[in-house]
């Protein structure tokens, strides 16, 4: 599913935060094996998949100087988290060797209207291919089969795997297929087009409970818990603190002086508001280098999740 299983630790050992986005975005596995829509990894057809090492030694370059990354970063404006994963692939894409990056976000258009967007369009030695792009994160059920991805349900509450799936295989990879999108292709040299998802992300399981994967779940997919305030306790020596949004994709690295302590997160824990947001936690463990490295994480829900006031 990957052509890079064994760069899979690289993210862990690197330190600037956005090249450990960078290299997660494009290291880490599909959340899916089987899917309504067909997988295709966006650098399957790339030089860097026949030859690993050149990727490395890109991601490693990086790390010591990742201004173009940090530049390229800076154009984007949205928070957005798939906006930002959109962005990284973009770049990678953009210098990738045997691909060419045709264009991100093509707009299709009909009579003053917007249809939609497609997230890739770009050519390799396999072909032209147009590349739906997605970073879910999902939580998994407490009583219903874990085996439907209809029960899988994003942290806002607003998102669920089935839908998910149903839109993609339904309207979005379809769309460079229709008529209208002829013509944008067509100026774009690209007359036969092969439509792809790649879906990355993590799975969430409850606990304290079990839950199966989703149907047509990968194996390897990337996983964290999942649980209620009043389910939820800590060890005294355990460090956890909470992860921004834009800090969801690569496993948490924190410098020494930024760690949270056991206090400083208690204080935090009994602040939050009854009702708040589903946060995501990691708890972190110290490595031979004086930093904190992410060992697991958790989404820490209100007891009354998933009816929450608004939703």
């Amino acid at each position: 599913m990957t052509p890079f299983a064994e760069l899979h630790e690289l993210p862990r050992r690197l330190r600037r935060p956005a090249v450990r986005d960078l290299a997660w975005t494009l290291l880490s596995p599909a959340l899916l094996s089987a899917s309504p829509c067909p997988q295709r990894h966006p650098l399957a057809g790339s030089a860097w998949a026949a030859d690993p090492q050149r990727l490395h030694e890109w991601l490693r370059a990086l790390d010591a100087d990742d201004l173009p990354l940090r530049d390229w970063l800076a154009r984007i404006t949205s928070r957005r988290l798939g906006l930002y994963y959109e962005g990284l692939w973009q770049f990678a894409l953009k210098q990738a060797p045997g691909v060419e990056l045709l264009a991100s976000n093509l707009a299709i258009r009909t009579g003053g209207r917007t249809l939609g967007e497609l997230d890739i369009l770009l050519r390799d030695s396999e072909g032209t291919h147009h590349l739906e792009l997605a970073i879910k994160l999902y939580l998994g059920p407490t009583v219903d089969d874990g085996r439907d991805p209809a029960h899988w349900l994003g942290p806002g509450c607003h998102d669920r795997l089935g839908s998910k799936l149903a839109h993609l295989a339904g309207h979005q990879l379809p769309m460079s297929a229709d008529a209208q999108s002829r013509e944008a292709l067509a100026a774009l040299g690209a007359d036969q087009v092969h439509a792809h998802l790649w879906l990355g992300g993590y799975l969430f399981y409850p606990w304290p409970g079990h839950a199966e994967p989703p149907a047509g779940a990968n194996p390897r997919h990337l996983r964290g818990r999942w649980a209620r305030r009043s389910d939820w306790h800590t060890a005294a020596d355990e460090h956890w603190q909470p992860l921004a949004r834009h800090a969801w994709l690569a496993p948490a690295r924190v410098e020494a002086d930024e760690c949270w302590t056991v206090q400083r997160f208690g204080d935090w824990l009994r602040q939050l508001d009854e009702h708040a947001p589903a946060q995501l936690l990691v708890r972190l463990e110290p490595d031979d280098e004086g930093a904190w490295q992410e060992a697991e994480r958790l989404f820490l829900v209100a007891d009354s999740w998933p009816h929450l006031p608004g939703n």
